[in-house]
């Protein structure tokens, strides 16, 4: 998905929510911030969130895959495994939506923690770190601390974000 479907999807959640007589909350993560709020990349494959009202919005994020012919996960919350207490803000202030985004440094420990081969995550967790000015692996490593236990830093996180400055 393209930034603009990623609006466009998102327009139509507001417009659902909207004839369920319903305000709703919507916060990205992942491929969807940084193409919306950094234009790191073209596209993603699809939408990590987490938003509330859940069942309702569900029920809209499928009615919304039906009408484009999307898979059913097109936006999910699997990142609710990655989620940790954070800042948040306002990307945009749809009438019967509002979609969060994280501050760069929670989205840089979120990815650098996720740190998958095969994804996005490499070339993201670099742009963040040309964003928030980062210049060693110490002050990634201080950032991620800042969110999650010293003890949920995988030795492949750590190799990943060595590697990024060539240790």
């Amino acid at each position: 998905m393209t930034a603009e479907e990623i609006k466009q999807y998102l327009e139509e959640l507001n417009d659902e929510l909207r004839l369920m007589d319903l305000k709703g909350e919507v916060s990205l993560f992942g491929g969807a911030v940084m193409c919306l709020a950094f234009a790191a990349r073209p596209a993603t494959k699809d939408v990590d969130a987490i938003f509330r009202p859940v069942a309702e919005i569900r029920k809209a994020i499928e009615v919304i895959a039906e009408r484009h012919g999307l898979p059913g996960n097109w936006m999910n919350d699997a990142v609710k495994g990655y989620w940790a207490e954070h800042r948040e803000r306002v990307l945009f202030d749809l009438p019967n939506l509002t979609v969060f985004v994280p501050e760069p440094d929670y989205l840089l420990a979120m990815k650098a923690i996720a740190a998958r081969g095969g994804t996005y995550d490499r070339e993201d967790v670099l742009k963040l770190i040309e964003v928030i000015g980062l210049k060693s692996a110490e002050e990634v490593f201080s950032i991620i601390e800042k969110y999650y236990p010293k003890n949920r830093i995988k030795p492949g996180t750590q190799y990943f974000i060595e590697e990024l400055f060539g240790k």
